[in-house]
């Protein structure tokens, strides 16, 4: 049996995010695994980061459980185990982010986490709702088939790569951003997959099939 460790450092939408991997795993052989420990993070088959609200609260949120960030950096960096980020968790894997300042991220893949400007003045902030992805790369397993589909976003904050080719889908709010990034084992996603019905449903099916 498999295991996927879903971190929990205190981020609002955990219980969603694990209600969604159970379902999604159907009758897989999976456990999921709601977690802060060090030691079964270390070990895991595969993680998940959830995470809202904001950058620097959660990266604070984070460096303060103990060995849990080395953890992460052991299982995905050194074993290669597949990771999923889910919108501050997907922008966590920045080299910083700039809200509120000026706040590292985990670097794992480089660019900046910055505020959305949409052009058009009645678009509001935070990007609120369903919209469509755009431009999803064809060769990322995860995404196959949501192209052009609705996904659940609500964000004020994009992740912009410093290389597009890390980024794995887009999506339009006065503006085109990333929706989605990947780089090898590590791919994140800034829409909500937990809410975004059964499209989302498949992708995290997707994810737990996943041999990057």
């Amino acid at each position: 049996m498999q295991s996927v460790a879903l971190i929990d450092y205190g981020s609002g939408n955990l219980r969603s995010a694990e209600k969604a991997l159970v379902k999604a795993a159907g009758d897989r052989a999976v456990e999921i695994r709601v977690t802060h420990d060090p030691e079964i993070v270390a070990r895991a088959d595969r993680l998940v980061l959830p995470g809202v609200g904001a950058f620097a609260a959660c990266k604070a949120a984070l460096d303060a459980r103990p060995g849990l960030v080395e953890a992460m950096t052991e299982a995905v960096r050194t074993r290669g185990a597949p990771f999923l980020g889910v919108c501050v968790g997907m922008q966590l894997l920045a080299t910083r982010g700039l809200e509120f300042g000026e706040t590292a991220g985990l670097d794992w893949i480089a660019g900046d986490v910055r505020r959305i400007e949409p052009a058009d003045p009645a678009l509001k902030v935070p990007h609120m709702g369903w919209n469509d992805l755009e431009s999803v790369a064809t060769g990322q397993p995860i995404l196959a088939g949501v192209d052009a589909q609705p996904m659940y976003f609500t964000h004020s904050f994009a992740f912009f790569p410093d290389d597009e080719a890390d980024v794995a889908a887009w999506v339009d709010h006065g503006g085109r951003f990333p929706a989605a990034v990947a780089r090898g084992n590590v791919a994140g996603v800034q829409f909500h997959p937990e809410k975004s019905q059964g499209a989302g449903l498949s992708l995290l099916a997707r994810f737990l099939e996943w041999r990057p």
